[in-house]
């Protein structure tokens, strides 16, 4: 497996940030793969792939840069460039960095991400890093950035969510969960990050950065021994675009919008979070919310400047019931 060693004080300093460059390139990796994790993602692949699809065929050597950077096992390290985590950066920003890379070590970084020799019209070509900018572009602004203030509102919720995970229940929790299969604390300052037997790596003295995408995909970069980033699939996200599902009989008891705001809070989440969800106004679900307080089906807490919801026993018993009567 893939770990790395993280000292006491990297951990604390540690931070979770929204890159909207992170979330184009999750984005471009689901259309490259052509593969959804969810029904959510299906819709979009089925709204954009054809048009992307389109533009590469239109710019074959684009078609060749994509499918060399994004390798079976490891990306492009000009693909991925790891977030400075210093402040709030702009897609612009963010994907100068992918713009001036170096040229000079394109090839042989497509050549590790690939394992082997890359094709020719790649190997001539002086502006790699330039294509893969311009393809991100397109990405960020026909599939993106219509839709970027929802997937923001679910980014920033999962953040909340996460940190007050972790200070309820510790790294070894928080971290077991970032990704399923990918991610897991293995006590003793070991993070393992992929399941891939790759040597382990010192984070100590570096800044770590754990950042959350839409998109099922996730990655890890770093940027010399100063900073290191997690990229992980946020949970939820769009799977919800199709709505989850309410059990009849909880809909009839409480009104199908109140019932879909309580079926969604088996883990904490905040009012922007369920609004990104639901699709209900901020109004509506927060009128929901004192409904479910007052009838103590779900309870509140503070993490940092927002407040989160989740079940309390009774309300956790409710649905549980009526998922498992198959209403």
């Amino acid at each position: 497996m893939g770990w790395w060693r993280i000292g006491t004080d990297t951990l604390a300093a540690c931070r979770f940030v929204v890159s909207p460059l992170a979330e184009a390139t999750a984005a471009l990796k689901t259309l490259h793969a052509a593969a959804a994790a969810h029904p959510g993602e299906r819709d979009w692949l089925a709204a954009h792939l054809p048009a992307y699809r389109a533009r590469l065929a239109a710019r074959p050597l684009d078609g060749l840069l994509v499918r060399a950077a994004i390798g079976p096992t490891w990306n492009a390290d000009f693909l991925t460039p790891t977030p400075t985590g210093d402040r709030e950066r702009s897609f612009e920003e963010e994907v100068a960095a992918v713009r001036d890379a170096g040229p000079g070590g394109a090839v042989e970084q497509l050549e590790v991400a690939v394992g082997g020799p890359v094709p020719e019209p790649l190997r001539s070509a002086e502006d790699l890093p330039r294509r893969m900018a311009d393809v991100l572009e397109w990405v960020w602004r026909e599939t993106v950035l219509p839709d970027w203030p929802r997937r923001r509102r679910i980014l920033e919720a999962d953040v909340v969510a996460r940190t007050a995970r972790l200070a309820r229940d510790g790294w070894a929790a928080a971290l077991d969960e970032l990704c399923p299969g990918r991610t897991r604390w293995l006590g003793d300052g070991r993070l393992q990050v992929n399941p891939r037997a790759y040597p382990p790596r010192s984070v100590d003295g570096g800044r770590l950065l754990f950042v959350p995408v839409t998109p099922a995909r996730g990655w890890v970069s770093w940027e010399g021994s100063e900073r290191y980033a997690v990229v992980y699939p946020c949970s939820g996200a769009l799977a919800d675009a199709t709505g989850t599902v309410v059990p009849r009989a909880l809909g009839a008891l409480l009104g199908g919008a109140r019932a879909g705001v309580l079926v969604r809070l088996e883990s904490p989440k905040s009012t922007s979070q369920l609004v990104a969800l639901t699709g209900q106004g901020l109004g509506s679900v927060g009128r929901h919310l004192k409904v479910l307080l007052d009838a103590g089906l779900v309870r509140r807490g503070r993490a940092g400047r927002s407040v989160l919801y989740e079940w309390t026993e009774a309300g956790a018993v409710l649905v549980r019931a009526q998922r498992a009567g198959g209403s």
